[in-house]
Formats: C-alpha cells, sequence, structure tokens
C-alpha cells in the first residue's frame, strides 16, 4: 500500500512539474530516492520531518522539502513527518524546548516560567500574538532548546524506522522460513 502510494504521489509530480511555476524545480525533483520507499530514504525522512517541524512559523514544511532535496531522502514522508508539531502540541514542545535549554545553558532554575496564555480559537489574531509574544519571552534557553530538541527528536526517528524496518524484514523472514518447512515436512 505505502509503495502504490508513494507511486501514486510521483505520478502526480510528473504532471505537476509541467506547471511554469515548478519547472525550476523539476530537475531537483525527480531524483528517485525523493519517490523511493527504501529503508535509508524513508528513516532520513522521518529524520528530516521532525527535525524541521520545530523550526518556528509556517516555514516547517518548505524546510523539510529543501533539507528532503538535499539529503535525498523521502520528500512525502518528510513532508508530512512535520505535521507532528500543530497547535495542540506546540506547547508542549517549546516547554520541553525551553527545559532542555535552560539545562544546556545552565540557566538558573529559580527564574519563574511566565503562564502559557490562554487560547481563544474565537479570536485567533490576538491569541497568536500572545503566544508568539509567550514564546519570546523565554529568550535563549529557547533558542538552544529547539535545536538540541530538534536533534534528539530526529536521531531517535531515524534510529526507531531503521530498528522497526529491520524487525519487519526479520519477521517476514521467519515467516518465509517456517513456511518452507510447513510445506518441505508435509
Amino acid at each position: 500500500m505505502a509503495r502504490r502510494f508513494s507511486r501514486a504521489i510521483a505520478a502526480r509530480f510528473d504532471t505537476m512539474r509541467e506547471y511554469p511555476v515548478l519547472r525550476p524545480f523539476a530537475a531537483h525533483m525527480s531524483h528517485p530516492a525523493l519517490w523511493s520507499l527504501h529503508r535509508r530514504s524513508v528513516a532520513l525522512g522521518v529524520a528530516v520531518g521532525l527535525f524541521a517541524g520545530l523550526i518556528p512559523g509556517p516555514l516547517q514544511m518548505l524546510g523539510a522539502g529543501l533539507l528532503a532535496v538535499t539529503l535525498r531522502c523521502n520528500f512525502p514522508i518528510a513532508l508530512v513527518t512535520t505535521l507532528y508539531s500543530n497547535p495542540l502540541t506546540i506547547v508542549p514542545l517549546y516547554l520541553l524546548a525551553y527545559h532542555l535549554g535552560r539545562w544546556a545553558t545552565g540557566v538558573n532554575g529559580r527564574d519563574r516560567l511566565a503562564a502559557v496564555p490562554q487560547f481563544d480559537w474565537t479570536h485567533l489574531s490576538p491569541s497568536i500574538k500572545a503566544l508568539v509574544h509567550w514564546s519570546v519571552g523565554l529568550g535563549e534557553p529557547l533558542l538552544v532548546g529547539l535545536p538540541i530538541l530538534a536533534l534528539v527528536l530526529a536521531v531517535l526517528g531515524y534510529v526507531l524506522v531503521r530498528l522497526g524496518w529491520s524487525c519487519s524484514i526479520r519477521r517476514q523472514w521467519q515467516r518465509r522460513c517456517a513456511a518452507r518447512a510447513r510445506s518441505n515436512g508435509m
């Protein structure tokens, strides 16, 4: 199913690159590694997506796309993986990054963390401004903690995908061996 999905996306890109806006990028986007479902390509795509998911603002998918093209990893998986940081998860992720940054910079633990502003979905603009003001107020620990958290998540994602993929292959191989043994024993 995943291979069929990847082929469908690649085919859709083949038709989209005929648009004048996308023609300059067609040469970079046609590399087979960007669309393949191989162990390295998928694991690196997940790592890129996890890393780029902590880029502040609406530049997460752009950052993931540029990194995917540069590192030649699975492009769609890198883009989709950035969706782990969303309005529901961004505050806990930034708090975790802040605490990692405090630990890394050695900032005194007596400083009180400002309360997270209330988010009102009916008044988006003031709520977003309050959240941005709160984030800027976190200062140096956040600026140090975000790259640390992004690297930790990227490494964990890469390792977990590689381990999961290897375990899956091992299980499939064992099933095939068991099936052969049963068929030879009859």
